[in-house]
């Protein structure tokens, strides 16, 4: 992460050093439409407070890219045939898998930060008391980075991630020239399911099914902290740095 920040965001070395200075063990939610930058802001979050980013999709991905679960689980298998088509994991079981997920960290007394999760109110009706349990609402947080969805086309289109851990690099002019991982040093490729259509499958997913959540998280008592994303990603960092130290 220190060499991600100073070679993609042009930070200073001494700054890098000085990311991780306040751990916490909280349960942060990120959630926003695709391309807002989730994944990016998540592993800054967690180097910053000491969190474990944890990204549902990869949970998910993991098992869908297992060619013996798909050959005995038929679960698994449609699974992966809704997830090919730009549907989202059925909420029942991306519960299953988060929970999971969520348990084995707080028993390690870790916080964890989540990426683009919940997704549905199903999901945040079933995960949230479990997260209260384990981490007390006080502990929870939750932000909404925004972006339009021409923007959304734009940063998804040819997007770029690296082969070994799936670091994204941002779809800016000024990475495109960035050909390894600065995080891990593997290769740079283009993720095949980021087409133009499938993108606008997943924004009307995003509308229908994950923006409701807003509403009921509020109903429950939850301060839902707005963030603009259509912002460089070191100004998206300062702001969400700056609120959430108020909720």
């Amino acid at each position: 992460m220190k060499n991600y920040v100073v070679q993609l965001l042009g930070w200073t070395s001494e700054a890098a050093e000085n990311l991780n200075q306040d751990p916490k063990k909280w349960a942060v939610f990120l959630i926003g439409p695709p391309g807002s930058g989730k994944g990016t802001q998540a592993d800054l979050l967690a180097e910053r407070f000491g969190l474990v980013h944890i990204q549902t999709s990869k949970l998910g991905e993991a098992k869908i890219n297992d060619s013996e679960l798909i050959k005995n689980d038929p679960e698994v298998a449609e699974v992966k045939r809704l997830y090919d088509k730009g549907e989202l994991f059925p909420p029942p079981w991306t519960v299953k898998i988060v929970l999971e997920k969520a348990q084995e960290l707080a028993d390690k007394e870790q916080g964890t930060i989540f990426s683009g999760s919940p997704r549905t109110i199903y999901e945040v009706e079933q995960e949230l008391p479990y997260f209260e349990n384990l981490y007390g609402k006080e502990n929870i947080k939750v932000v909404n980075i925004k972006i339009n969805e021409e923007e959304s086309i734009i940063r998804n289109s040819s997007r770029r991630v690296c082969k070994a851990s799936g670091h994204p690099i941002p779809n800016f002019e000024k990475f495109k020239n960035i050909l390894v991982c600065p995080q891990d040093g593997s290769e740079i490729i283009t993720r095949g399911l980021d087409t133009p259509e499938t993108i606008k499958t997943r924004n009307e997913v995003y509308h229908r099914r994950t923006e409701p959540i807003f509403n009921f998280l509020e109903k429950s008592g939850y301060k839902v902290i707005e963030i603009n994303g259509e912002q460089s990603i070191e100004n998206v960092f300062k702001d969400i740095l700056q609120e959430i130290s108020k909720s």
